[in-house]
């Protein structure tokens, strides 16, 4: 697999991508080869043999299918074609002629292991046609295995909506090329089953974004000592529990000396809690980072704990509190990196804080509030995808449901600010952050705590080494 194995590329992005190919010399016929039959070798594995029925739309994605449903039968597997409407694509139809199989009418009752849709693609930008529909849906209902190549048909491939109500869900998705925006977002993410990228040697694409992937960790070096690893304050407040929660996270997360700041703080024997008013506490130029917001309250208090952190020039994470408390002019001075972990409504909260109207799409939003903001932006949530001021840009596979419980995101931020505290750069440290986080909730038997969960970040880490 190439090294641009993990961009993800909007529908004209991957547009220009193909075009780049064939300008290059690549037919488009010889593209939809290796696309069909990429997807093809994970038809073939998915049927055992079985039958199968692919279903071809008009377009390029019809293309693939026909391509698929031949390298199906050249094996000596038992397929069938149901064409919805007639190719009408050149590519398409040259497809059509080079597949020796019979094309049955969309009338055809037919019943098999796995179904395979290649109704639409990723250009599809308005709802299916009601009979299209009803046909893609009756396949559905009659086949126990289906698999969507692309993308399932009827979602929108850049932001991850419905474009119809009523799609049936899939168990695998065959991305052609490159991964799309949609296979990471909600609603159409949950939709799609087990994802699999079929490879057809696109290059890297201008400004493109990423999967967040495994990072590369690496032990102490021999001569490191608890400061040179990094020390982290986490600033506690009325709820000391959140912090705490986010403090053992960041002792798993590669963080070496990670202390616990406020009054009320209590922790185990392994973690510092310095109990000295804050703004004596920052004067100590050997912190790394910050984490401030876990359980830290909305009340005077707070929003003065706040300020005293933004005040100092050492590069943060905000969450939860801080970031309902935090305004734009608190930021003015600012020149320490930011990264803030907002979930939808925090997300909101700070929109408003920052001038924006909130329009637009789950990227699109995080993207105005990092450019407007300056800070690295965690959308986290059911779909997570970091967004940073410049423009990077980077998706999170979907984590495990069990996440959905109370304290999973001081978890996170703990991760993260660990990360960051390591000296890792603010956008690099969010997404491996953020990764940590999803694969401790892979390795905890669920259903977990947040605190069984903080305490898996370690065994997350360790798999990086």
């Amino acid at each position: 697999m190439s090294h641009n194995s993990n961009q993800v590329l909007t529908a004209a992005q991957m547009r220009d991508a193909e075009g780049a190919l064939i300008t290059a010399g690549t037919s488009v016929d010889e593209l939809m080869q290796r696309a069909g039959r990429g997807a093809a070798e994970w038809v073939w594995r998915i049927s055992g043999g079985r039958p199968v029925t692919v279903l071809c739309g008009p377009g390029n994605n019809g293309g693939d299918g026909y391509v698929i449903a031949e390298a199906i039968r050249e094996r000596g597997g038992v397929v069938s074609v149901i064409a919805a409407s007639e190719p009408k694509t050149a590519a398409a139809r040259t497809a059509r002629q080079l597949y020796q199989g019979t094309v049955l009418g969309r009338d055809a009752d037919t019943h098999g292991e796995v179904l395979v849709d290649c109704l639409f693609g990723t250009g599809l930008a308005r709802p299916i046609e009601a009979d299209d529909l009803a046909l893609l849906c009756r396949l559905a209902a009659s086949h126990p295995r289906r698999v969507a190549v692309d993308l399932p048909s009827g979602v929108d491939a850049d932001n991850g909506m419905l474009l119809s109500t009523g799609l049936p869900d899939w168990h695998l998705t065959l991305a052609l090329g490159a991964w799309k925006p949609a296979h990471f977002l909600l609603p159409a993410a949950a939709m799609m089953g087990d994802l699999r990228l079929v490879w057809i040697g696109v290059g890297r694409a201008e400004a493109a974004a990423s999967l967040i992937a495994r990072p590369v960790l690496a032990p102490p070096a021999p001569s490191a000592h608890k400061y040179t690893r990094g020390l982290l304050g986490v600033v506690s407040g009325a709820m000391p529990g959140a912090a705490l929660l986010a403090a053992r996270a960041a002792q798993g997360a590669g963080a070496g000396y990670v202390k616990l700041l406020g009054e009320a703080a209590t922790g185990p024997p392994d973690l510092v809690v310095d109990r000295s008013p804050l703004a004596n506490v920052l004067t100590d130029s050997r912190y790394a980072a910050l984490l401030v917001g876990p359980g830290l309250g909305r009340d005077a208090t707070a929003r003065e704990r706040l300020a005293i952190a933004l005040s100092e020039p050492i590069p943060a994470v905000l969450d939860a509190d801080a970031l309902v408390l935090l305004g734009a002019r608190q930021l003015a001075e600012r020149s320490a990196p930011l990264i803030a972990t907002p979930h939808d409504g925090e997300l909101f909260a700070l929109e408003r804080a920052f001038g924006l109207d909130g329009a637009g799409s789950k990227v699109q939003r995080a993207e105005a509030l990092a450019r407007a903001s300056g800070m690295v932006i965690v959308a986290k949530g059911a779909d997570t995808l970091v967004a940073g001021p410049d423009g990077a840009l980077a998706f999170a596979r979907r984590g495990s449901s069990w996440l959905s419980t109370a304290g999973t995101g001081d978890v996170l931020a703990g991760a993260i600010a660990s990360r960051l505290a390591c000296g890792v750069e603010a956008f690099s440290a969010a997404c491996e952050g953020v990764w940590l986080h999803g694969e401790a909730a892979r390795r905890t038997l669920a259903p977990f705590t947040a605190g069984q969960l903080a305490e898996s970040i370690a065994a997350a880490f360790t798999g990086c080494l």
